[in-house]
């Protein structure tokens, strides 16, 4: 009899313990790292009218992304796209990488497809000219660079300017495209620097 009894009360002690562990909460999951932001339209270069901000959409634009498209992977990517009444337009890429080893190889190759996009433009098209160049770091999070691709068709007379930056912050890299009608003489270049860094300050 007092075997049972010693077993009866052990098992009613591991059955108070199992209890008093089942009411203690689980431990929180630690909360998610809030998804980066993006440029708002009074945070572009100076424009002769107004810009607006189209909405944030999950995944690669559909169109005109000639110099990183084939670079930018769809998955953890989200771009919006602005525009004027007058024929300027950008637009901002933002992916965020599993790690931040990955963002750092991104963002490289990224600068990579910006440095070679004159040249495998012009081996699509052999009637388009142009000139590239890089204007330098911007000293921003884990920094920034800032090119511009100049494109003409003389047979016709048209001249095209885009300005590119690619800035990294840990795991997000953004990318920041601007372009219009004309040359790299009328492009607002120290305010889209100004840009890049808001743009890249912005991610976390």
């Amino acid at each position: 009899m007092q075997m049972i009894r010693t077993a009866l009360l052990t098992a009613a002690a591991a059955g108070l313990a199992a209890t008093a562990l089942a009411s203690v909460p689980a431990a929180a999951a630690p909360a998610p790292a809030p998804a980066p932001k993006f440029l708002s339209a009074e945070e572009l270069p100076a424009s002769h009218t107004p810009w607006t901000a189209g909405p944030v959409r999950k995944g690669l634009p559909e169109y005109g992304a000639v110099c990183t498209g084939e670079t930018t992977p769809a998955a953890g990517t989200r771009h919006r796209e602005f525009r004027t009444e007058l024929d300027t337009g950008a637009r901002q890429i933002i992916t965020v990488a599993p790690t931040a080893a990955k963002a750092k190889a991104l963002a490289a190759k990224l600068r990579t497809s910006f440095e070679t996009c004159l040249d495998r433009l012009k081996e699509q098209d052999p009637g388009l000219e142009g000139e590239a160049f890089y204007h330098g770091r911007v000293n921003v999070a884990d920094g920034a660079h800032v090119y511009s691709i100049d494109t003409s068709y003389p047979e016709v007379g048209s001249t095209d300017i885009g300005l590119y930056s690619v800035g990294r912050d840990g795991r997000a890299v953004t990318v920041v495209e601007w372009g219009q009608l004309g040359d790299l003489d009328g492009a607002p270049l120290e305010g889209f620097r100004k840009t890049t860094r808001t743009a890249v300050a912005k991610l976390y």
